[in-house]
């Protein structure tokens, strides 16, 4: 049988270090959540001024800042997906027990006790 040839990996198919996503992640929360903090103060500023359609923008810096965190949440918490060329390995089958590998001398009969003497 001919042995395949392997491909040589290219660097530009690495995925990632760990640490290289998770700082990402974290940039990416805490810039949505600085977002959210900018949305409560432009909103304190819009009651103070009140500028027309003053509803309008109320509305706008609240819906950020309920929206913000959740999504900022998901944003931070999501992974790159796991690559297939790499699978998991298989489980090794478990090894048999001792007691499991030695047979039974005789079959015993269950015991009935009984409550009343006889």
């Amino acid at each position: 049988m001919k042995k395949q040839p392997e491909r040589p990996v290219l660097i530009t198919d690495a995925a990632r270090s760990q640490n290289d996503q998770l700082r990402s992640r974290e940039i990416r929360y805490v810039s949505m959540m600085a977002l959210r903090a900018a949305c409560l103060i432009v909103g304190a500023i819009l009651i103070s001024v009140r500028p027309p359609l003053l509803p309008l923008w109320l509305t706008l810096c609240a819906a950020g800042m309920v929206f913000l965190p959740w999504a900022a949440v998901l944003i931070a918490n999501d992974r790159p997906p796991k690559s297939r060329a790499n699978p998991p390995a298989p489980r090794p089958a478990p090894a048999p027990r001792a007691l499991d590998q030695q047979p039974d001398p005789q079959p015993t009969t269950p015991r009935t006790i009984d409550v009343e003497p006889t």
